[in-house]
């Protein structure tokens, strides 16, 4: 099989030659651009500065030398604005608080506070109040939350879909040519704009917008499920309204030329439990997941990526009766969640894109023989009859060491017999 062959068929629960294998394809299976430079060197490829294609988490452009270093079995078509945004040209140079030096947006305008943070601006106005925060001795950015004091018998839907809105001209023809280089490439493609991402809180406080309305806290939209279910609601019916208006502009354009869809990246889990009851998911979400997937599911051949973090057993059948075909970033440090339990229960109905190995002990703490032990172990559980795409448990962050990227890497090719 080639990539993409291999990828469609992991994806359809089909026993494929080998492991599909992706990192980069999304904003949550990337790698830090720290790590993205390391491997780059490891592998002696072309010496170059990589590029912060999402200046967000910091995560490194993956690019194609690189990709076939690894064995990468996935691609991207990437909306045309960044988180803050802004869209990624004119590359410039952009020095990290490591010394690293980066490549980034033209628009990648920044200042730094009084305290040496690095404060970083929506659509790269710096005349806005900044809506990005790095610790000067950090590796990403945080978001600054700017929200105008609550009135609840002012409050207006409308505040909160600010900044969705029917796909422009430039959006639309940018996604063409993605979708064509994409297609080219011969591997799995996944698709990155949605717009449906309901209450993700990573965007709830919409780092894009000079002067966000509406409920941008974060703590005052969990309080609002609960407060203002009324109002949570209306938001997400009208956001899947102009979400879906979308996806048929979109599909009219690029039909099936991508293979996944990244539908939402709204987290219910915790490390030990969820942030809402099941009651809850079914009254807000549910709903609005299944209008989602139901449309996908018969108008296109996408299938559907459903990011969510933390101890989701419980919530796992109604994400598959929801009409989620695929479940990241499988956190299986998370409390009940059992790698075995998951494939035996869920995998004839889900495909785990994930999962491979733990990033917050094993791949940044543990020793090389560690991650081989632990990659060897969850290829055997998850790889039988398909629906297995590796990638680690959310990005790979900062300051992870090269060999034990390498040892994951060499695991999966050793798995699939490539060593």
């Amino acid at each position: 099989m080639n990539s993409k062959e291999r990828v469609q068929a992991s994806l359809n629960h089909k026993q494929p030659d080998k492991i599909p294998m992706d990192f980069g394809g999304t904003a949550v299976t990337g790698m830090h651009a720290s790590t993205v430079a390391a491997l780059r060197d490891h592998y002696s490829l072309e010496k170059r500065l990589v590029k912060v294609h999402e200046p967000y988490q910091c995560l490194g452009l993956i690019e194609e030398d690189l990709q076939e270093a690894i064995g990468v079995d996935v691609t991207a078509v990437n909306s045309r604005n960044t988180w803050f945004g802004f869209p990624n040209t004119d590359w410039k140079e952009w020095t990290m608080n490591d010394g690293l030096k980066v490549l980034v947006s033209k628009d990648f305008n920044y200042t730094i506070d009084e305290k040496g943070d690095t404060l970083l601006y929506p659509q790269g106005d710096v005349t806005a109040p900044a809506s990005g925060r790095m610790p000067n001795s950090g590796h990403f950015f945080d978001e600054i939350i700017r929200q105008e004091p609550i009135d609840d018998d002012n409050l207006n839907v409308e505040d909160n879909l600010e900044e969705f809105g029917p796909i422009g001209k430039e959006d639309l023809d940018f996604l063409i040519k993605e979708a064509e280089n994409a297609s080219a490439s011969g591997r799995g493609v996944i698709g990155n704009f949605s717009g449906t991402a309901l209450g993700d809180i990573a965007c709830v406080p919409a780092p894009q917008l000079k002067h966000p309305k509406g409920i941008r806290d974060i703590a005052e939209w969990y309080m609002s499920t609960a407060l203002r279910p009324d109002y949570i609601y209306e938001v997400f019916e009208k956001q899947t309204e102009i979400g879906i208006k979308n996806y048929e502009t979109v599909f009219n354009a690029i039909g099936n030329k991508i293979d996944a869809f990244f539908v939402c990246g709204t987290d219910f889990g915790t490390q030990d439990g969820t942030f809402c009851s099941l009651d809850t998911y079914r009254e807000l979400w549910k709903p609005h997941y299944t209008k989602i997937n139901n449309w996908i599911h018969k108008n296109t051949n996408w299938k559907t990526f459903k990011h969510c973090c933390g101890a989701m057993q419980s919530f796992m059948p109604d994400l598959i009766e929801s009409g989620f075909d695929i479940m990241n970033p499988v956190q299986l440090s998370a409390k009940g969640m059992n790698a075995t339990e998951l494939k035996n229960e869920f995998g004839k109905d889900i495909t785990f894109w994930g999962g491979g190995v733990d990033t917050q002990k094993t791949l940044p703490f543990g020793t090389p023989a560690d991650v081989r032990t632990e990659v060897l172990e969850r290829c055997e559980i998850f790889a039988r009859d398909g629906g297995f795409i590796f990638n680690a448990i959310h990005n790979v962050q900062a300051k992870t060491p090269v060999e034990n990227i390498i040892a994951m890497i060499d695991a999966v090719k050793e798995f699939n017999g490539d060593l």
